[in-house]
C-alpha cells in the first residue's frame, strides 16, 4: 500500500466528521497479522484519555500537523514532559516505552500519524486508563 496525501485527506475528512474527532486507518496485511500499524487522523478537540499499554512500546511517526504527547508519573497524575512532533520539527518520530502513562493532543488540524505497536490488538483495560 502507497499512502499518499489523498489517503490522509480522506482520513482528516473522516476525522473532522467524527463526534471523536479521530479516525484510524488499519495498515495490518490482514486479520491474521499478529503487529498493530495503523495512521490515525486526530484533530484538535479529541479527547484520549491518559492511558498505558503495559505488554508493548507504541511508535508514533507524525506524518503531518502538529501533535503533543504528554508524559505522565507511574500513578499517571501529573506530567512530567511534553514533547512535540511535526514532520519538520526537531522531533518527528516517537517511541513510547511499555507501561509509560501518555496521551496525546493535536495543535493543528489534519495532523496525522503513523502508529506501530507490537503484538495482536488487545483492548485497553480499565486499569491501564485514568480516570
Amino acid at each position: 500500500m502507497k499512502i499518499t496525501k489523498a489517503i490522509l485527506d480522506d482520513l482528516t475528512a473522516k476525522a473532522k466528521a467524527s463526534p471523536r474527532l479521530r479516525m484510524n486507518l488499519d495498515l495490518r496485511n490482514s486479520d491474521k497479522d499478529t503487529s498493530q500499524r495503523m495512521l490515525n487522523a486526530i484533530e484538535p478537540g479529541s479527547e484520549l484519555p491518559i492511558h498505558r499499554h503495559q505488554k508493548t512500546s507504541e511508535t508514533v511517526v507524525c506524518l503531518r500537523g502538529r501533535l503533543v504527547e504528554e508524559f505522565y508519573d507511574d500513578l499517571g497524575r501529573m506530567c512530567e514532559e511534553a514533547i512535540e512532533l511535526s514532520p519538520d520539527g526537531p522531533v518527528f518520530v516517537l517511541n513510547i516505552p511499555a507501561g509509560q502513562w501518555h496521551t496525546v493532543r493535536s495543535l493543528e488540524s489534519g495532523t496525522c500519524i503513523l502508529e506501530c505497536k507490537d503484538g495482536a490488538y488487545e483492548p485497553i483495560q480499565d486499569v491501564d486508563i485514568l480516570k
